[in-house]
């Protein structure tokens, strides 16, 4: 993780979706738009209508954007985008419903699997992890709970916490490298070559950023179900939904086609494609369309009841009401300094300056910075991956800033 503010990062990349739709090898791509008397496309309340011009000229990937190009898909009632820049460093079109590696925004589907357990009585979201599995956490930590794994209250550190950051060279070399839940769990608790780590925080009393809990996570569902984790989130949310573009490839590191390439820049200043990696379980390849059809889903109900759907909506309270603080302003900032909580179980919330509210998920993975994002009613939604050239560590490209302007005051220019 850099030093980027990731709220900003993440309001700026959910707005790139918005514009990334525009651009499918130069051509705009729109399905389904009402227009007005003049022609032009319906605006939904809160937000202004989707502008081609605007959000073209916001994703030309440009000399030091370090990204080679990007696909997208957004929706208002009634209008439909759908684009994809072509690919820079090959100079190939690119597919609007391209395949990508979709990073974190597998936290999602993780916690859809957990709650709908906990919904079969399975799991018991107050139940501490130590109680489900025994030994897994070194004996210093204060018990943690399942619901404190999925709301980033843990005060876990993350994974691989104060092992050396990897160069490009060096993330280029190991990108194949697969590792099991256990892997990443064991190398993170209990290093063999650098001292333990030790809790941020007490749990439930801070919300933190982590990806390690959702590596336990992975490994619950395991241990609860006696099924891979491939095979739950298969069978409870690709199955039933349809999602056949979907799929959570463990150790197999072939990318279905078409595909958005992605890449990592090495020492000599030569993009290298990166675009087929390794990862752990839970890393998971989609496309804009089903995640779309995903996050549409899920906000309507179909894969929780309300009670567990509620949880994804729910920012973490301290015993005073109101949320717990947010240890940085890596996420959550206000005013460029730490705020309160903004993660529910599995989802963020991004403020909007008009007023309305966006719950999603971005994710990065080698090669790709993505996002996934929708208003509670939908009146919004957006699915975008970029192809970065660079090490990224969660931060926006030079093209999503370009693109927030874009989306929310499209007549700015988008400069």
């Amino acid at each position: 993780m850099n030093t980027l503010v990731r709220r900003i990062a993440t309001l700026s990349l959910a707005c790139s979706a918005l514009v990334a739709t525009t651009a499918a090898g130069g051509a705009t791509a729109f399905a389904d738009a009402p227009a007005s008397s003049g022609g032009a496309p319906v605006s939904t309340p809160g937000f202004p209508a989707l502008d081609p011009a605007a959000l073209q000229a916001a994703i030309d990937i440009r000399p030091g954007d370090q990204a080679a190009g990007a696909i997208a898909r957004v929706a208002e009632p009634g209008q439909l985008w759908r684009g994809a820049s072509g690919d820079t460093v090959t100079g190939r079109s690119v597919a609007d419903n391209a395949h990508f590696h979709i990073g974190s925004i597998s936290k999602t589907f993780e916690t859809v699997v957990i709650l709908q357990l906990a919904q079969e009585g399975r799991i018991d979201l107050d139940q501490s992890v130590q109680s489900y599995l025994p030994g897994l956490l070194p004996d210093r930590y204060a018990p943690i709970t399942v619901r404190e794994l999925l709301n980033m209250t843990s005060g876990l550190p993350d994974v691989f916490e104060g092992a050396p950051a990897l160069t490009a060279d060096q993330q280029i070399a190991d990108h194949l490298q697969y590792r099991t839940f256990d892997d990443e769990i064991e190398g993170t608790l209990r290093p063999t070559d650098r001292p333990w780590p030790t809790a941020h925080f007490a749990p439930g009393t801070e919300q933190e950023y982590n990806s390690l809990g959702f590596r336990i996570g992975g490994a619950l569902i395991e241990h609860i179900t006696g099924n891979s984790y491939r095979d739950e989130v298969t069978s409870r949310i690709l199955d039933p939904l349809h999602l056949d573009q979907t799929s959570v490839p463990e150790d197999d590191p072939t990318m279905p086609r078409p595909y958005l390439h992605g890449y990592l820049t090495n020492s000599a200043g030569q993009p290298v494609d990166v675009s087929e990696q390794g990862g752990d379980p839970s890393n998971m390849i989609s496309t804009p369309a089903d995640l779309d059809h995903f996050i549409s889903a899920l906000f309507k109900g179909q894969l929780l009841p309300p009670a567990q759907l509620n949880e994804m909506f729910t920012l973490p309270k301290g015993p005073d009401g109101k949320p717990v603080p947010y240890t940085d302003t890596f996420n959550c900032a206000v005013a460029g300094k730490p705020g309160p909580a903004c993660f529910g179980a599995g989802l963020m919330s991004i403020p909007l300056p008009n007023g309305q509210t966006l719950w999603g998920k971005t994710g990065h993975d080698y090669g790709y910075v993505n996002g996934m994002f929708a208003t509670r009613d939908l009146s919004l939604r957006a699915v975008f991956s970029v192809s970065s050239t660079a090490v990224n560590n969660g931060g926006p490209s030079a093209v999503s800033d370009r693109l927030l302007g874009a989306v929310l005051a499209p007549g700015a220019g988008g400069k």
